[in-house]
């Protein structure tokens, strides 16, 4: 396991490890403007793990969001050339790798013309700081276990469905062998999530149990249609008002339940008492620490 953060960990022992915090909402936002149907303060997700202080998507950072009391991580995935299903949110390995230096011939880098275990011996920490040189790509299964280990939950995104034909079928082979498709995890700790409303479609038609999202922000008139196949509506904040988050949750998804809205990527307290205010369910954002300090 990677060396934790010694603040995270003070952080903990300080007892920050609450996911969702009782009490009144900062002044800014009192309860009083929030639209009737959600209890409590909006679900902190850490997305990409705690992003903001460990390399996005390594294990490191879902380490960290535990350290930091976040049971909710939200990750990417992606399928390599062999079949094999990786952590990361590009559709290639240029940013966040060291795989210019260690393959120059292989422009444009796409992880679709990589083997896993190509992938495997690239550094996906160096480019965050040094203390992190070192971190992997981590595979999907290594990813489920950590997440498991850590008693998280996931919010799981399928990454360019396009670009991977019959990749939903392959991460639900992975999730069953990893012991994530029991009734414990698809109810309390897993939720699948794409841009693709036709890879949301196709995992609710082999997997209807499974709470699936949308990501984007449809129109309103088309939101029933979604309500079909779709447990959850959640979009960038920036496209977001009080009226659209009241337009979702007057829906009832696949599994009879409201609708839920979870949106991203709120890094700022002044956001998070924005979205906070127009009801949203849940909030994916890099610096989780910020938005919870902010809701409570």
């Amino acid at each position: 396991m990677y060396a934790r953060s010694a603040a995270a960990t003070a952080a903990a022992v300080l007892g920050v490890s609450s996911l969702l915090l009782p009490g009144p909402s900062v002044a800014a936002a009192p309860s009083a403007t929030r639209p009737a149907g959600r209890h409590g303060e909006p679900l902190v997700i850490a997305h990409r793990g705690a992003c903001a202080y460990a390399p996005e998507n390594t294990l490191a950072a879902v380490d960290l969001a535990a350290d930091m009391g976040f049971s909710w991580v939200e990750n990417d995935v992606q399928r390599t050339k062999d079949g094999e299903l990786v952590v990361i949110h590009d559709d290639n390995l240029a940013r966040t790798t060291d795989v210019e230096q260690r393959f120059p011939g292989r422009a444009p880098w796409k992880v679709k013309d990589f083997a896993a275990a190509e992938i495997a011996t690239l550094d996906a920490g160096s480019w965050f700081g040094a203390k992190w040189a070192g971190a992997r790509v981590p595979t999907l299964t290594q990813y489920l276990n950590r997440v498991d280990d850590n008693g998280q939950k996931l919010l799981l995104e399928i990454k360019k469905p396009e670009a991977y034909p019959g990749i939903e079928k392959d991460t639900l082979r992975v999730l069953r062998a990893q012991g994530w498709l029991d009734r414990a995890h698809v109810t309390h700790k897993l939720v699948i999530q794409s841009f693709g409303a036709d890879s949301v479609k196709a995992m609710h038609r082999q997997r209807p149990d499974i709470s699936t999202g949308f990501l984007g922000t449809p129109a309103v008139a088309d939101l029933p249609a979604y309500a079909a196949f779709t447990d959850q509506i959640n979009p960038t904040h920036t496209s977001l008002s009080a009226e659209y988050v009241a337009a979702v949750h007057a829906l009832k998804g696949p599994h009879g339940k409201r609708l839920r809205v979870n949106t991203w990527t709120v890094n700022d307290a002044t956001g998070a008492v924005r979205v906070d205010g127009f009801g949203v369910d849940g909030i994916i954002t890099n610096y989780p620490d910020v938005v919870r300090d902010a809701l409570s």
